[in-house]
């Protein structure tokens, strides 16, 4: 009597256990893909591509079902990049092919509907791609534990939950490559024949999820407003987190290529930090049981999208990209996107670029470039489209409580 009391003890350990996020798990995942021996995850590296055999040994040992052609989780795509991103005459630009993967595993439940959990797993390698925010990055390893190895552990985790717990959606689990050299595997992957936006009830990214500021709690969610019934859902679940809301379902990572195809989106971001884009972007500085926390209010999301008719899309105030401004220069800064204050707050600055020149300093907020006023990102970016290379513009700072003017050239 005794062996069978402990043999029901230990399923329902197994059962209640496999139901849970695993703060462990979190940190072995990360652990993993933001190792030095995978030299940063650059697009197409080797490292890269150990990456991906993990991440498909993890969806392998849950049970999901291979997708990506062959029976493999992989799905192979090729990319031309421009050997000189900034510019130079055709002539002068060399174009080097790029052969890179994503990873994708099924979970049927038998559904009409499907719903998509990715994130991107390539970060920036040795900073090679002039992506990186080191002053000097040449030869160091930009591991990008947060960007984007809190996203992939996140999603495997998620993988993990939902393959022993029942529910009305099938699951699509996606890793995408190239998002760091412009969203190319989720846009590679939304371009296939074989991809059916009819059947995609909705598209939840987690780009950068691991370092959840436990004072502020604060939490950004955008794509709110591509379907009617995100609002009510994300605010009903919310039990912990300041909520930071952003209806558009545009933004600079792979949700932005699924609502183009009308998707609707949920992108989850716990914020910018000075590591961002730096090889100090380690293990070390995660926040685990925050990402824990993260991923269990996405269940509790999910959830309520479960027991709902097939959402509703809707397009978005920047659905029209063809408004959008369109700007040939930089600051380069690092903008706060947290921020909710007027103007653009400053979260980083390059060096030797023209905000670093200027005498720019992380912390400033923006208000005023030339003569236009600066109260959000969009007007900001307005001011970039309004400058061309070699003007020299009045940039109005707050600073500590006071108006800083300073010269900014171009």
């Amino acid at each position: 009597m005794k062996f069978k009391l402990l043999i029901v003890a230990l399923f329902w350990f197994n059962q209640n256990f496999s139901q849970t996020i695993s703060v462990e798990y979190i940190k072995k995942h990360i652990s993993v893909l933001s190792n030095d021996s995978l030299q940063g995850r650059g697009t197409g590296t080797i490292g890269e591509a150990k990456a991906a055999n993990y991440i498909s040994q993890e969806f392998k040992k849950i049970g999901l079902k291979p997708v990506g052609g062959n029976n493999s989780y992989l799905k192979s795509f090729q990319y031309k990049q421009s050997s000189n991103p900034h510019g130079a005459s055709d002539k002068d630009t060399a174009v080097k092919i790029l052969n890179s993967k994503n990873i994708i595993g099924f979970l049927d439940n038998n559904s009409p509907n499907t719903l998509i959990i990715g994130a991107h797993y390539d970060h920036l390698g040795f900073g090679d791609d002039q992506n990186s925010l080191e002053a000097n990055p040449k030869g160091k390893i930009h591991n990008g534990a947060d960007d984007n190895a809190s996203g992939v552990a996140g999603v495997i985790e998620l993988a993990r939950y939902f393959s022993n717990s029942k529910s009305k959606s099938n699951y699509l689990f996606l890793c995408f490559s190239g998002e760091e050299l412009g969203l190319i595997g989720s846009k590679k992957f939304v371009d296939n024949s074989d991809f059916e936006p009819a059947k995609i009830n909705a598209m939840i990214n987690m780009d950068m999820i691991g370092r959840l500021n436990d004072s502020t709690k604060k939490l950004m969610v955008y794509g709110v407003g591509t379907s009617p019934s995100f609002v009510n859902n994300v605010e009903n679940a919310n039990t912990y987190f300041k909520l930071v809301l952003d209806s558009s379902g545009v933004g600079p990572s792979d949700h932005t290529s699924f609502y183009l195809k009308n998707i609707p989106v949920l992108h989850f971001f716990t914020g910018q930090h000075p590591d961002y884009h730096k090889p100090s972007d380690d293990l070390e500085k995660i926040n685990f049981v925050g990402e824990q926390k993260v991923l269990e209010y996405i269940i509790d999301i999910v959830k309520k999208i479960d027991t709902e008719p097939k959402l509703e899309f809707k397009k978005t105030r920047d659905s029209n990209n063809d408004n959008a401004p369109k700007f040939k220069v930089t600051l380069g800064i690092m903008p706060d996107y947290s921020f909710e204050g007027k103007g653009v707050k400053v979260d980083g600055v390059s060096d030797n670029k023209p905000a670093f020149n200027a005498g720019v300093k992380k912390g400033d907020i923006i208000i005023k470039l030339g003569n236009l006023e600066v109260t959000d990102m969009r007007s900001y970016m307005q001011g970039l489209a309004d400058s061309k290379k070699g003007d020299t513009k009045e940039l109005v700072v707050k600073r500590n409580g006071k108006d800083e003017l300073l010269k900014v050239t171009f």
